[in-house]
């Protein structure tokens, strides 16, 4: 199967049953909103309003918490956020990072287009989930078809001109219409092409560096896989 070849890390996932606030529990065991605290940005939509209301890392001594920052600790919290944001493993990472290091170009660029070309990650970008992980919950639940043909692996690459669909049995799903709905034209990027009167979107092309807009710096996790 295509998605096979192109999948990074396989199929080994355990499904939450909440949609809006799926979280894959091989990934994380805590709570989303304390990590997004420590972080400093939002994981998860339920995590915003928090951050609102403490912006400031969680614990008894989070507010008070100064002084200098050594550049490992930054090197460590950039990558930190990159994996919790795109929801995957050091071990998958590590093996995102070595292939952009095996492309041509600026190796930082390709590690963040190679981790938006994830399947999870179009479907999210598309407005057919509110966050990566109920994206990631669709497609492991076989819910969406590329170019005719069931892909159950959030791992895939979609590439350039593949067209994304739901299947029949799971087309106009409640949780679905409703992100879609509460979608706006503007967060949709220009990459991705969305008919949501037909649930359907269409992979444009691979994004340019500059076009993705996400709270981290991917350059100091070069920096950190190359010491």
């Amino acid at each position: 199967m295509a998605a096979d070849l192109q999948s990074a890390e396989g199929s080994d996932f355990i499904h939450s049953s909440n949609f809006n606030e799926a979280i894959d529990m091989a990934r994380f065991r805590g709570s989303i909103t304390k990590v997004s605290r420590r972080l400093g940005i939002a994981l998860a939509p339920k995590a915003e309003k928090y951050l609102e209301r403490r912006p400031f890392p969680p614990g008894q001594h989070g507010q008070g918490r100064k002084g200098k920052v050594s550049e490992y600790a930054l090197q460590l919290r950039e990558k930190q956020k990159m994996k919790y944001l795109y929801g995957i493993l050091e071990k998958q990472f590590r093996n995102y990072f070595r292939k952009a290091a095996s492309q041509r170009g600026v190796t930082g660029d390709n590690l963040v287009r190679l981790l938006e070309r994830r399947f999870d990650n179009v479907v999210f970008r598309a407005g057919f989930a509110p966050s990566r992980s109920a994206a990631r919950q669709l497609v492991t639940h076989g819910h969406l078809l590329v170019n005719g043909k069931k892909v159950d692996i959030p791992s895939y690459l979609v590439s350039p001109s593949e067209l994304i669909e739901f299947r029949q049995r799971s087309k106009n799903m409640g949780a679905v219409t409703d992100s879609l709905n509460k979608s706006p034209e503007s967060r949709i990027p220009a990459w991705i092409q969305v008919d949501k009167a037909n649930q359907k979107a269409v992979f444009l092309a691979v994004p340019e560096r500059v076009d993705i807009q996400e709270p981290f710096n991917e350059q100091l996790v070069v920096e950190l896989y190359s010491k």
